[in-house]
């Protein structure tokens, strides 16, 4: 069977790396691009290209000379670095490369939205759609099979730094990247798919924030229950995204867990949120550059000084999943009993 690995993430990141790599610390990402190599799955593609290159090329984050980028290439692959190449390019190969960035992708409201400084590295990133497609494309060509590990990883990135706008986004970008396997599954009826995640934040929707209300406090236009009403986000193209994030009725979305920050009631426009710093001891403490927006409201944190950002919830994952096998995916369950399923699926242990 083939393989492939896609993630908006960099590739030596935790949950695509997990599919190649044997090592107990997940910042071995220099040798975790070894694993990769050693592996060598069908398709990679995502963010991290600093420990694909030598430490001579700028950029790089590896401390010795060996390029598996050329290294990849010699063995066949097909390299595509950005959206134009990958449409191009993509299906046509055999074994395809895609490396987008350097570190972690960008977030969809940056890139395709707000199109603001964030993306001026790396101006034609792929969206995860299109790397999802271009994955299905190749790795369909093997008549036994395979295996495609899809990770929409800026969901996790953005809810950290309290970012729920671009967290949401992301979630879109998910959704639509389940629908395109879905379609794929329709005329491969053997094909099974299972949609989770690794853990959940404290993020909640709990009403929404009407910038209309009279007043200057942000606090008294979050409206709850009956007074909430409906946000007047649209979508006039119909690519299932709003059209504006900064609406004037926006949702109401707020952390069970952060740092001391700022809370402004607004997404933030020319990157994500950075809720707190560090000051001279060593703490962090609220970003100072959101105290004097209108209506901002200091919230004392109810994490130790040393985080800086909100962290994991211990929540129940929601597992979905559709397709031959997929029965088994019901009530509550262990996550070692997913892995079980998932090797049945592939009959890993079998000789036939």
């Amino acid at each position: 069977m083939s393989v492939g690995i896609v993630s908006d993430s960099e590739l030596e990141d935790a949950t695509p790396a997990a599919v190649v790599s044997h090592t107990r610390r997940r910042a071995d990402k220099a040798e975790i691009v070894g694993m990769f190599y050693d592996v060598k799955p069908d398709v990679m593609l995502g963010g991290g290209s600093a420990y694909f290159l030598p430490s001579t090329t700028p950029g790089s984050k590896r401390k010795d000379d060996i390029n598996y980028v050329e290294r990849f290439k010699q063995d066949g692959y097909q390299l595509v670095t950005d959206a134009t190449a990958l449409k191009r390019d993509g299906a046509k190969a055999d074994k395809l490369l895609g490396l987008f960035h350097t570190g972690n992708m960008d977030d969809v409201l940056d890139r395709r939205f707000l199109k603001n400084d964030v993306t001026k590295k790396f101006p034609n990133q792929p969206d995860l759609t299109d790397m999802t497609q271009a994955a299905l494309d190749v790795l369909s060509k093997n008549d036994n099979g395979f295996f495609l590990m899809v990770e929409s990883a800026l969901i996790d990135k953005a809810s950290h730094p309290l970012d729920w706008e671009r967290a949401i986004y992301n979630t879109i970008m998910l959704d639509q990247s389940v629908a395109i396997a879905k379609k794929f599954a329709e005329t491969h009826p053997d094909t099974m798919i299972i949609v989770t995640g690794d853990h959940t934040h404290g993020i909640s929707i709990i009403g929404t924030v009407d910038d209309d209300k009279p007043g200057t406090e942000m606090r008294e236009k979050v409206g709850v229950y009956e007074t909430a009403g409906y946000p007047n986000y649209q979508d006039a193209n119909g690519d299932g995204y709003p059209d504006k994030v900064d609406v004037s009725k926006r949702l109401a979305v707020f952390f069970n867990n952060f740092p001391d920050y700022y809370e402004t009631f607004r997404p933030k426009l020319d990157g994500r949120f950075v809720p707190a710093i560090q000051n001279e001891k060593g703490e962090y403490i609220a970003n100072a550059a959101y105290k004097d927006i209108p209506g901002a409201v200091l919230r004392s944190g109810n994490l130790p000084r040393s985080a800086d950002t909100g962290v994991h919830s211990i929540d129940d994952m929601v597992v979905q999943a559709s397709g031959p096998g997929s029965e088994r995916i019901r009530g509550y369950m262990d996550n070692t009993e997913i892995f079980r399923v998932i090797t049945d699926a592939l009959s890993l242990g079998h000789s036939k």
